[in-house]
């Protein structure tokens, strides 16, 4: 018997530098059972994250679809960077085929920011998400749609680094918390002036560090919320980018 869209089991995925968590979601995007997670392998090429997943969700129960979000740009399921897991590994490698082939099962690949955004916003306006991790993860969305996705963590911000090394985990580590949270300020300022978003999320392991206040627009909102947006990636009319085939050159 067919699967209806309104009983479809999803298996939602989130990739980071450090760990990969995955649980079970149904159609609205509710969490069918806790998530789980275990370490990202070292080295994380595209063999070994696969081995890590498969060991993850070997005791799951039954799924339908895949929604996986990944930190690095990915376009049609094809992962052109991931400058936290290995770009020279990851360069041209068609993901989703990937899952596909291990899993059994249909799958969509998204940046890891794309599909938290997918999981926490209102759905009216422009609406910005960022993740504070390994790296600098952003998603910009339109009344809900996910609009082509920029990789802003590596434009320069400060003496030639970009928000990855301005603002990641490394930079983190270094300059310790009270000067890490003086450069978050900075980059919001930053965000505010060139996106003029409606509202702004802050995710990710780090963002439990800020120091500061925020504006009446800006919210911390969790993991669990945005592997959510794994659901939401299934809604046809929710995700018109992360369908759009590349186009055919015209002669």
């Amino acid at each position: 018997m067919k699967t209806t869209p309104s009983k479809l089991q999803i298996l939602s995925i989130d990739i980071g530098g450090s760990s990969i968590k995955a649980t079970i979601l149904n159609s609205k995007g509710d969490l069918t059972m806790d998530y789980k997670k275990i370490a990202t392998p070292n080295p994380a090429n595209p063999d070994n994250v696969v081995k890590a997943i498969n060991t993850l969700v070997k005791d799951y129960p039954a799924y339908d679809k895949v929604s996986v979000g990944f930190p690095g740009y990915v376009r049609n399921g094809v992962v052109k960077t991931a400058p936290n897991l290995g770009n020279d590994y990851w360069k041209d490698v068609n993901f989703r085929k990937k899952l596909e082939d291990a899993l059994g099962k249909d799958a969509q690949v998204v940046n890891d920011a794309d599909m938290q955004g997918l999981g926490v916003v209102s759905g009216k306006g422009l609406e910005m998400v960022i993740t504070l991790g390994t790296g600098f993860g952003t998603a910009l969305l339109m009344d809900g749609h996910l609009l082509p996705h920029l990789e802003v963590a590596h434009h320069p911000v400060s003496k030639g680094r970009d928000y990855d090394e301005y603002i990641g985990d490394k930079a983190l580590d270094e300059i310790g918390e009270k000067k890490w949270n003086r450069r978050i300020r900075k980059v919001f300022k930053i965000l505010k002036t060139v996106f003029n978003y409606d509202y702004l999320y802050i995710g990710g392991g780090n963002s439990d560090l800020l120091d500061f206040k925020l504006d009446k627009n800006m919210k911390i909102v969790t993991n669990a919320d945005g592997i959510k947006g794994g659901a939401r990636l299934w809604q046809e009319d929710k995700h018109p980018v992360t369908h759009t085939a590349m186009a055919t050159p015209t002669k």
